[in-house]
C-alpha cells in the first residue's frame, strides 16, 4: 500500500487559497476516482473537488471553515500499489502545516501562556486585588402556598378571574390576594410576573432557547469580509428620491397581458433600461476604483450586478452588456442568473466583473434603503416597494403609484450633485415610460 497526497489545484486565476465549505468524506471512507470529496470556496465561486485516485482516506487538511493554500495538501489517500505522487508528496498534512508555519507550536504555547490569569496584581506582583465588599444576600422568595394532600382549598374569585386562570393553567390556590381574600385580575398579573421565579410557566409562554454558536464560514464569511472592507474603505453617502411610476405600471400591465411565451416583466428590466440610457451622461457612476493604484476606470459597457438572495447568502450575478438588451431579454437573463445563483450553478465569470449593482428587496420593499457599495464599484442602486398614495395633480387629488429610488455612492469619486442629477434623469424616463423606447 502507498499514500497519495491530493493537493489543492489552481482553481482560478489569481486565487491564492480556498476555504473548505463542505467535506463529503471522512477519515476511513473509501473513495473512487472522480468521486466528489469536498467543496472549496474562492472569492468567485464554490468549486467541487473530485478525487484523482481510488483508495481509503487517511488524512484531511482541516475542518469546515479552514483556509487551504493552493498547492498544499487537501487530503491523503491510501492506494494500492505505488504512490502516484513524487516522494516529497508523501509528507502528511500535519507535517506540511508545520513546514509551512515554522514555530507555530511555540506561537500557540505563547498565546496559551499569555491567556493564563496572573497570579498577582497588574504587572505580575504578589499583591492581589482587594476582594469585593460582602453584600447581604437577598432573601429567597416565599414559598407558594401548598394545600395538604387531599385537602381542598377554597378560593374567592369572580367567574371571569376563574375562567382566565383556567385558560392560563393557573391553580388559584397558589395565587395570593393583594387585598382581602378575593382574587382579582391584578393578582393573576402579579403571579404571571413573579411566578416564573418559582418555576411556573404559562402554557403558551415562549421558552428561552440555549445560546447557539454559529461558525461564520463559506458565503457568510465572504459577505462579512467584503461588506467590512467596503464600509471601512469607502466614504458612503446615500441619496433618495420619489418616483411616480403610475404610467410605467400601466404599461407593464399591458405588456404582460400580451407577452405570449415571453417571460413576465417586473419593474427591474425597465429600471435597467433607464439606467443604461442615462449612464453615458454620467460616466463617473459606471466605474470601478482601484484605490491602491489611485485609478478610476470609467467603463463604456454596463455589466450590471444583480444582488440575489440565496440560501447560502447574498450573491451578485452579472448581466453582461446590459445596454444592448431590451426589456424582454433582460427579463430572461434576470430569471436565468437568479436561478443559477440560487442553485449554486452560477459560474465564476457570471459572478464577477460588474461595473454597477442594483439591489432590491422586491415586495418586502421598505420606505428607503442605504445599500452598501459592491467594492470596487463606486455606486449601487436600490429601488424600494411601490405603494399607492393620494397625490396632488394640479388642484385635484388622484391615486398614484409611488416608488422611492435610493443610490449609495463613493464620495471619493462621485459628488452629491452628480448622484442627484443622475437619479433625476432616471426619474424622468420612468415617469414618462415611452421615452424608454424612443431612439
Amino acid at each position: 500500500m502507498a499514500r497519495f497526497t491530493f493537493r489543492l489545484p489552481d482553481i482560478g486565476e489569481g486565487i491564492a487559497e480556498a476555504e473548505i465549505v463542505a467535506w463529503h468524506v471522512k477519515i476511513g471512507d473509501r473513495v473512487e476516482e472522480d468521486q466528489q470529496v469536498a467543496d472549496m470556496m474562492t472569492d468567485k465561486a464554490t468549486v467541487e473537488m473530485e478525487s484523482p485516485v481510488s483508495g481509503v482516506v487517511v488524512e484531511l487538511a482541516g475542518e469546515v471553515g479552514d483556509q487551504v493554500p493552493i498547492g498544499s495538501a487537501l487530503m491523503v489517500i491510501e492506494v494500492e500499489g505505488e504512490a502516484e505522487t513524487p516522494a516529497e508528496a508523501e509528507t502528511t498534512v500535519e507535517e506540511q502545516v508545520e513546514a509551512e508555519n515554522p514555530g507555530a507550536e511555540e506561537s500557540v504555547s505563547a498565546e496559551a501562556s499569555a491567556s493564563l490569569p496572573l497570579a498577582g496584581g497588574v504587572g505580575g506582583g504578589a499583591e492581589t486585588a482587594p476582594a469585593p465588599a460582602a453584600t447581604t444576600p437577598a432573601p429567597p422568595p416565599a414559598p407558594l402556598p401548598q394545600a395538604e394532600e387531599g385537602e381542598k382549598v377554597h378560593v374567592l374569585a369572580s367567574p371571569a378571574v376563574r375562567a382566565r386562570a383556567a385558560d392560563l393553567g393557573i391553580d388559584l390556590a397558589q395565587v395570593k390576594a393583594a387585598e382581602g381574600d378575593r382574587l382579582r385580575h391584578a393578582d393573576l398579573d402579579a403571579f404571571l410576573r413573579y411566578g416564573s421565579a418559582q418555576g411556573y410557566h404559562a402554557p403558551h409562554a415562549s421558552r428561552a432557547r440555549e445560546d447557539q454558536p454559529v461558525k461564520v464560514i463559506g458565503m457568510r464569511r465572504r459577505i462579512a469580509e467584503n461588506m467590512a472592507a467596503s464600509k471601512r474603505a469607502i466614504p458612503h453617502f446615500t441619496y433618495v428620491d420619489e418616483i411616480d411610476v403610475t404610467a410605467l405600471e400601466a404599461m407593464r400591465g399591458d405588456l404582460n397581458a400580451n407577452r405570449g411565451q415571453r417571460p413576465k416583466l417586473t419593474m427591474l428590466p425597465f429600471l435597467i433600461v433607464a439606467l443604461c440610457r442615462t449612464l453615458p451622461d454620467f460616466p463617473m457612476l459606471n466605474a470601478r476604483y482601484d484605490d491602491e493604484a489611485g485609478v478610476v476606470t470609467r467603463h463604456g459597457r454596463v455589466h450590471l450586478g444583480m444582488a440575489t438572495q440565496t440560501d447560502a447568502g447574498l450573491m451578485v450575478p452579472v448581466i453582461r452588456d446590459a445596454q444592448d438588451r431590451n426589456v424582454w431579454q433582460l427579463a430572461s437573463e434576470i430569471t436565468r442568473l437568479a436561478e443559477a445563483a440560487r442553485t449554486g450553478k452560477a459560474t465564476s465569470q457570471e459572478l464577477s466583473g460588474s461595473t454597477l449593482t442594483v439591489t432590491s428587496l422586491g415586495p418586502l420593499g421598505g420606505i428607503a434603503t442605504t445599500p452598501v457599495i459592491n467594492r470596487p464599484e463606486v455606486a449601487i442602486i436600490g429601488p424600494n416597494k411601490i405603494v399607492e398614495r393620494p397625490v396632488f395633480h394640479g388642484d385635484e387629488i388622484v391615486r398614484a403609484k409611488l416608488m422611492n429610488l435610493s443610490i449609495s455612492c463613493d464620495h471619493r469619486v462621485v459628488d452629491g450633485w452628480d448622484a442627484a442629477s443622475f437619479v433625476q434623469a432616471v426619474k424622468k424616463l420612468l415617469e414618462t415610460p415611452v421615452l424608454l423606447f424612443a431612439d
